[in-house]
Order: C-alpha cells, then sequence, then structure tokens
C-alpha cells in the first residue's frame, strides 16, 4: 500500500481525509457488520460524532495496512463470526430473550474480538468505551466477559476473569447481569452441556457469591471492587472496569495492579467503561486524549493495541439540539425507542436546568467533558487547547512566580515566556516546577492518591521534584539549587520574580539567597490582597479564553488550572479551591508571575522603554544596538 500521510491533528476533517482515498477495495472485500458500520458512518448514514469518526476511520485505514511489517495485526473475519454468532444468543436479563444488536453495537464487539496480533491473541490488550447512560453498556460487557470465560478459556485451566467498579454496590450490579445471562445461556443446549463439562454450578449463579467457578479447569470470575484495591496476585485474561471514569478512580497504583497482572497473558484485555464526569483529571481521560491524538496522528502509528470508542456531542452548543444527542445516545437510531428515549431526555434536560444543574445531563446524557461547576476559573476546552507539543525556553526572557506550600500544598515556580507567533501575535508560553511534600499524606504514596497524581511519573517527565528531606518536608536548598540550575541551564533572562512571602521563614530565606546572587532580578514580594491580585488573575483567565498561551502538556498544571474556581471580592476576581486535596498552586505561582508580566507587550510598561530593552541586551547586542543606532562607531569595535 502507498504510504499517505494523514495528519488530523489540526484540521480534524476526518470525512476530508475520509474522501481522499481510494477504498473501493476495502468495501469490496469486507462485507462484515463492523466494517459496514464504519463505511456507514462515514457516508453520513448515521449521525456521530468526531471520535466516532475517527475511530471508523481508523478502522478502514487498518485494515488497507494490516499484514504489514510495520504494522503486525489482521481483522480476523472468523473472530468475527464468532462474537457476533455467540451474542445472538445471548438473552438480555430484563426480557430475558436475545435482541438484534444494533449496529454500533456489533461495531464495538467486533473492534474489540476481531482485531488480533501475529500470534493470534487479541490485538486490543486495552480499551475504553464511553458512551451516555442507559445505552446498553453493561449487556454489551456481559456479553464479553461471558465469551471470554466460556468460549476463550476452552483447553485452559486456572485463568482469572474480573469484573469490578467502584463499591460493592456498583459491582455486584454488574456481577448479577452477568451471572443471570450466564444462568439462562446454560440452561439451553449447546451451552448446557459445555457448562456441566466445565463444572459450573447453576444454583451458585443465584447465590450472592462474589465469584463463578469453573470447578473442572478451576477458572474463576470474580468481581473485586475499587475500594478493596484486592487485585494482587491475579493474571486476569479478560478484566472489565465500569464507571471508570468516576474520580475516586484515580489511583493509578491499582489501575497498574490490573495490568500488570496480565504481562504474559495470552489473549487478554482490560476493558474500561463508563461516561462521562465532572472531573476532567482522572487518567480515565487521560487515556482518551492520548488515544485520540494517536489516532489523529494516522501516519505515526502509536497506541495501535488500545482501542478508545467514544459516543458523544461534538459541542456544548449541542445542548440545545435534540437532533444531535444521538451522537451519545446510538440507541436513538432504533425507531421503537426513539420517541421515548427522546422525551426523557429532554425531561432530564429541563429539570437539570431548573435545578442550576446543566452540567450534570452535559456529563452523563451527552458524554461531554466539562469543568468541575459553573464557578471553575477555566474551561476544560481552553485549558486543552492551549497544549503545544514543544517550546524552546532557551534564551528567553521570563517572569517567575512562586508560591511556597503550606502543610500539604505543593511548592510551585510558575513561568511566564512572553514570545510572538508565526504570525507575529504577542503570546505567552506557560511552565511550571512544582515540589513535593509527603509529610502530611505519610507516604509519597498516599500523597498521589489523595491528591489523584502520578508524581514519580511526572518527576520522571521533569514537571514535578518529589521533596529529598527525610521528613517528607519541602526543602528550601533543594528547591533554591533546582532554580538556579534551570535558569543557568536554559540561559534565562529573568525579568522578574514575584513571590508570597506570607511569613514564610522558608520563603524569605529563599528570596534573601536570590537577592545576594542576583539582585537584577527585580524580586518582589507580593501582597495577597484583593485589591493587588485581581488584574493578573483576571489577565490570566483571559489569556486562556482567548488563546493568547500555550504550555506542554504537563499533568500538574493541568489539574491545578482545572481545580481552580472563581471567587468575588470587591475588586474584581480571585482562585480559590474547593477542599485541600485539590492543588491550585501552580495557579497562583503563574498569578505572581504575571503580576508584571501581564504589561509585558504594552507599549508604555516599564519593560518595554528603549533604556529598560538595552539594559537587557548582552554586551554584543548592545554594540549592535548603537552602531545601528549611530551612537557608536564601528571602527570602536576595532579598538577593542
Amino acid at each position: 500500500m502507498r504510504k499517505i500521510r494523514i495528519d488530523l491533528t489540526k484540521t480534524h476533517d476526518v470525512i476530508g481525509a475520509y474522501k481522499s482515498i481510494d477504498f473501493s477495495q476495502i468495501r469490496k472485500d469486507y462485507q462484515d457488520p463492523g466494517t459496514k458500520y464504519a463505511f456507514d458512518v462515514l457516508d453520513g448514514k448515521y449521525i456521530t460524532g468526531y471520535y466516532m469518526k475517527l475511530a471508523c476511520f481508523r478502522h478502514l485505514r487498518d485494515l488497507q495496512r494490516q499484514d504489514t511489517k510495520d504494522f503486525p495485526y489482521h481483522y480476523s473475519i472468523d473472530e468475527v463470526k464468532a462474537i457476533l454468532n455467540f451474542a445472538a444468543q445471548c438473552p438480555e436479563v430484563k426480557t430475558l430473550k436475545p435482541v438484534k444488536l444494533m449496529p454500533f453495537q456489533e461495531f464495538s464487539l467486533v473492534q474489540l474480538i476481531g482485531w488480533r496480533s501475529e500470534g493470534g491473541d487479541k490485538r486490543f490488550a486495552r480499551a475504553i468505551i464511553s458512551e451516555a447512560r442507559h445505552q446498553g453498556k453493561t449487556y454489551l460487557m456481559a456479553i464479553i466477559i461471558i465469551y471470554s470465560f466460556l468460549i476463550e478459556s476452552l483447553g485452559q485451566s486456572s485463568q482469572d476473569y474480573l469484573v469490578t467498579s467502584k463499591n460493592f454496590k456498583q459491582t455486584s450490579k454488574i456481577l448479577s447481569y452477568v451471572k443471570t445471562m450466564l444462568r439462562l445461556i446454560l440452561n439451553r443446549e449447546p451451552w448446557k452441556s459445555l457448562g456441566k463439562e466445565d463444572g459450573i454450578n447453576l444454583k451458585s449463579l443465584a447465590t450472592q457469591s462474589d465469584m463463578v467457578v469453573m470447578s473442572e479447569h478451576d477458572n474463576k470470575l470474580r468481581a473485586i471492587t475499587w475500594d478493596s484495591g484486592q487485585y494482587d496476585g491475579f493474571h486476569f485474561k479478560t478484566a472489565i472496569g465500569d464507571e471508570f471514569a468516576d474520580p475516586a478512580i484515580s489511583d493509578v497504583d491499582k489501575i497498574s495492579k490490573i495490568t500488570s497482572g496480565q504481562i504474559d497473558v495470552d489473549n487478554k484485555q482490560f476493558i474500561q467503561i463508563s461516561t462521562a464526569y465532572p472531573d476532567s483529571t482522572v487518567p480515565f481521560h487521560r487515556d482518551e486524549k492520548h488515544i485520540i491524538e494517536s489516532m489523529e496522528k494516522d501516519w505515526k502509528r502509536d497506541g495501535d493495541t488500545y482501542l478508545c470508542l467514544i459516543w458523544a456531542i461534538d459541542n456544548i452548543s449541542e445542548t440545545e439540539k435534540p437532533e444531535m444527542w444521538i451522537k451519545a445516545n446510538p440507541l436513538l437510531d432504533m425507531p421503537e425507542k426513539h420517541d421515548k428515549m427522546l422525551r426523557d431526555l429532554k425531561t432530564e434536560k429541563d429539570a437539570d436546568s431548573l435545578a442550576g444543574n446543566l452540567f450534570a445531563f452535559q456529563n452523563k446524557s451527552l458524554n461531554i467533558w466539562l469543568q468541575a461547576s459553573i464557578d471553575s476559573y477555566l474551561s476544560l476546552k481552553n485549558v486543552e487547547e492551549s497544549i503545544t507539543p514543544k517550546f524552546d525556553m532557551h534564551n528567553r526572557e521570563v517572569y517567575i512566580g512562586f508560591d511556597y506550600s503550606q502543610f500539604s500544598d505543593n511548592t510551585a515556580f510558575g513561568f511566564v515566556f512572553p514570545y510572538f507567533d508565526r504570525k507575529g501575535q504577542p503570546k505567552f508560553f506557560l511552565y511550571q516546577h512544582s515540589f513535593i511534600p509527603w509529610n502530611h499524606s505519610g507516604s509519597i504514596e498516599n500523597k498521589e492518591r489523595q491528591d489523584g497524581i502520578d508524581y514519580r511519573t511526572l518527576e520522571k517527565m521533569g514537571f514535578c521534584t518529589i521533596t529529598e528531606h527525610k521528613d517528607g518536608i519541602i526543602n528550601t536548598d533543594q528547591v533554591y539549587q533546582w532554580l538556579t540550575k534551570f535558569v543557568f541551564q536554559y540561559q534565562l533572562k529573568v525579568l522578574y520574580f514575584g513571590y508570597d512571602e506570607a511569613g514564610s521563614y522558608q520563603t524569605a530565606n529563599l528570596k534573601d539567597a536570590l537577592l545576594a546572587n542576583y539582585p537584577a532580578w527585580n524580586i518582589e514580594n507580593i501582597k495577597q490582597w484583593p485589591s493587588n491580585l485581581a488584574k493578573p488573575t483576571k489577565y490570566l483567565q483571559d489569556m486562556f479564553t482567548t488563546h493568547k498561551v500555550t504550555r506542554l502538556d504537563d499533568e500538574v498544571m493541568e489539574k491545578a488550572l482545572l481545580n481552580a474556581t472563581t471567587g468575588l471580592s470587591p475588586f474584581g476576581i480571585s482562585v480559590e479551591k474547593n477542599r485541600a486535596t485539590l492543588k491550585i498552586d501552580v495557579v497562583d505561582a503563574l498569578i505572581d508571575a504575571f503580576y508584571k508580566g501581564m504589561y509585558h507587550f504594552d507599549e508604555y510598561s516599564e519593560f518595554n522603554s528603549d533604556l529598560a530593552k538595552f539594559s537587557r541586551m548582552d554586551e554584543q547586542e548592545q554594540l549592535k544596538k548603537g552602531i545601528a543606532n549611530g551612537a557608536i562607531d564601528p571602527e570602536f569595535l576595532d579598538d577593542i
């Protein structure tokens, strides 16, 4: 196949890319329901959102590149037929009868089961499936786990299977659904005979046991709650996590216990299902973003073993367009359900709107991620759109803000780099580095759980430093050494250093050391009064709203930006947080940097006078400037 470079990260024009490629041979060779759905979506037969168009485009592109050196996967029609034939026999637990699957459900099943690696294992070792509530996710996942338990276990013993959710109530609900479906399946041939051969006790499926056992092969399907966290020692062939976007499920250690236990397990798969939640900083949504980007970079081929299927509206404005709700609620395509489901959704929207809780409807029924509340300082959309893949910080002018930690808070530097983009527009690049104390939490592991941030991984990426103090408190010497090394490494020209002393002797010590060694930095203690901070606080907010700031994909900064809420005073807005574990230290540090940085591009600011600009130049730059102005005779250079 001729290589075609498709990059959708900027244009997001999936349909344009689809129409630019000849898929006629694929359309001819593949008539299965999954591939037909992909073509139907891209041909406009169904109303779907951007993410589903992207997933369907990925499927067709992968069919073109399968079984090549750079893409050692293939689409098995035999596996597709096997899972769809099995699904056609699975009863829905309310009606006790099999139901005809919708095309979008068939697409999900064949993506999970049909794609295979060279050795025949499932290609997608991990998967995310996200859609609005009441779209049959539990029914679909019950089919998958039972298929794996009954069919994929043939000839194997001592295999582990998992269903899990946040707490006992939610985990028991999905297990009960699985048990009921399994009991109904095993009441009919040929499954009845297979169940007896495997030693599955039908009576046990009607009990409150948290396990289904194949006594003849010692295969076990377990229900384990996230709250218990007892995933150690198991090697799950198939694991399904329900409502895994819940903010309570943000401990990366627990997730890694599931996935690390799957290492060296044949045909493994870990599937996370959920709708959107108010807290957009959870691992579930971060994974969504990363896989979406990898699909957009069609030419790069990252993330080939991670599946991401998201049914969601594209824009918050579609909240007022019921005809677009089908993007998140694909069951609306079922004629017999359409009218009643649409009425119910409208009723729910009206009720939430009257209660001032519209974002709950947008989260759960339209499957869109938002800022946590109407009081949020910044919107998720603006924060995510500010990401840039790289920025060269060498030899730049910079404004620095500093916020020292109190108790369990982090200590943060905020760096504001003024620059002009390729179009000559003035912008600011934002960078941060945080120092992480753990004394108040007892350990760095507990600190990570409380904050919902994997600090140890982010430390390796350079975004933070876990304190080296033996008692887990901030080490001021470490903070000072890091800053001076950072400034020297990038040869930064520090225009301003703003800090909040707030009675902290540690901050006073840092300030004294900087004054002694860097007197030209324009170091200032910023009084943290609303009258002082309202303007830079509003300015930073406006810079995000007008897309005049950029930043790296840094989780520490992102979490702080999204955690910040807006307070009001007679002087303007301020930033606040709702609870201690919501970190906003980086935002405070950036506001301190913008205390003077906000004036950088003002023609008459103290930083833009001819004298100020000249004083910031190095010796060579000053000489060149003097020659250009006629103030220095070029022959003078020869004399020196």
